[in-house]
């Protein structure tokens, strides 16, 4: 700060040179208690390094401000700062990179600015740390089994505060099994309660006769074959789907969640068009395939531990949930023309997972609409919708397809 000091004429009195050293100490006082919780807080600093507000200074600049206010940071977000000035090749900072850290802000640029070449944090790991209470052990193990990157996994590992909680992968789940239970009740079976001969009655089944009811290419989800569908369903959907939620919030889980079951309705009533749907697999498929390819995607830098068996248990569950659903799609079916639940559902939620997922997963802290591959699966999402919703209006009949009777 010394090219900012006032100048002093050389007839000045001392008391005078003495009185604006007084003036600046006291500044530079005031300054290193500013407070640093709000975004006006953040830009009187940065004004102090940038007088003529060109929203930019230089690297050098910015290390002295962060030496100066170094602890009042968290000591992995001061980390992150480090690197961005120690290596941004432009040789300035932007202000706008710098309010969107400290108020935690979806940033596409920033991270990019850490991340271009080859760049790395010196410090030790977060896997390294010590001394962790039991919610920051759990916090740092949802980061490494979610993320690949370490400077994104310090990063969430300071900013995530449980608020809001992983909301929706628990109420899903509470309103699925409630909706099982009272249908185990009314029908008095709960093992393989899809082929008791009153199940297809109820509203929440997509049945191809009732498919102009459009609220059962969703609700449909909210009903399951039986006890050991709900129950391969729910685990798969808490033990990957919370995780997930934890770290991309649930805007964005929620959203591959619905699109894969909207996706699975839409793709049985394409491609298995006389057969009715049951069960939330479209969406956990979803969910679990976006994962699966992630980790392969970005094999070396995730470092959950004994992910090839994890990764091989998980395909097993899958295999076997989906084997489950072929056998019963061809059983005899127990209410005649009309065949069991149909298994092409699993199918359309693992196209969404590694299209639209893959996307969501491999850009926590981004923004979506930078991204073009984004919007390439999200055109390629509506016109099939768009196709299935035309297909549904004019093949059935254009086809002359002898449909079950409506239940």
């Amino acid at each position: 700060m010394g090219d900012r000091r006032p100048e002093t004429h050389a007839s000045s009195s001392p008391a005078v040179a003495a009185s604006s050293e007084a003036e600046e100490i006291e500044v530079l006082e005031s300054e290193d208690v500013l407070p640093m919780a709000t975004e006006d807080h953040w830009k009187a600093l940065f004004d102090q390094f940038d007088p003529e507000s060109t929203g930019y200074i230089s690297t050098e600049k910015f290390r002295n401000l962060l030496q100066r206010h170094g602890s009042e940071l968290d000591p992995h977000k001061l980390e992150v700062l480090l690197a961005l000035a120690d290596n941004n090749s432009d040789g300035k900072i932007c202000y706008q990179d710098f309010v969107n850290l400290m108020s935690n802000k979806r940033s596409n640029s920033f991270r990019q600015a850490i991340l271009q070449g080859n760049r790395r944090l010196c410090s030790k790991a977060l896997l390294e740390e010590s001394g962790l209470s039991l919610s920051q052990r759990l916090i740092r193990h949802v980061a490494y089994e979610t993320l690949p990157r370490e400077i994104d996994r310090k990063w969430y590992y300071d900013s995530y505060t449980c608020c809001p909680p992983p909301w929706f992968m628990i109420a899903i789940t509470i309103v699925e099994v409630a909706f099982f239970l009272y249908n185990g009740v009314v029908l008095d079976r709960f093992v393989l309660q899809v082929t008791h001969p009153l199940y297809l009655k109820n509203s929440l089944v997509y049945h191809p006769q009732l498919r102009a009811q459009a609220w059962r290419y969703l609700t449909y989800i909210f009903m399951h074959a039986g006890i050991e569908h709900l129950g391969l369903n729910i685990a798969l959907q808490l033990l990957v789907g919370v995780p997930l939620e934890m770290v991309h919030g649930a805007a964005r889980i929620g959203f591959v969640y619905i699109a894969g079951v909207v996706a699975g309705s839409l793709a049985v009533s394409v491609a298995d068009m006389t057969a009715p749907v049951v069960g939330s697999s479209g969406g956990v498929y979803a969910l679990i395939s976006a994962h699966l390819a992630n980790i392969v995607m970005n094999w070396s830098g995730m470092k959950c531990q004994f992910k090839l068996l994890r990764m091989a248990l998980a395909l097993i569950c899958m295999s076997f949930e989906f084997g489950r659903a072929v056998w019963l799609r061809f059983h005899p079916s127990a209410y005649p023309p009309c065949p069991h639940p149909s298994f092409v559902a699993h199918l359309g939620g693992v196209l969404v997972g590694i299209t639209l997922g893959v996307v969501i997963l491999r850009n926590y802290e981004q923004r979506l609409q930078d991204q073009s591959l984004w919007w390439i699966f999200i055109f390629i999402y509506v016109v099939f919708v768009l196709f299935a919703v035309f297909w549904n209006v004019f093949a059935y009949n254009l086809l002359d397809l002898k449909l079950p009777p409506p239940p």
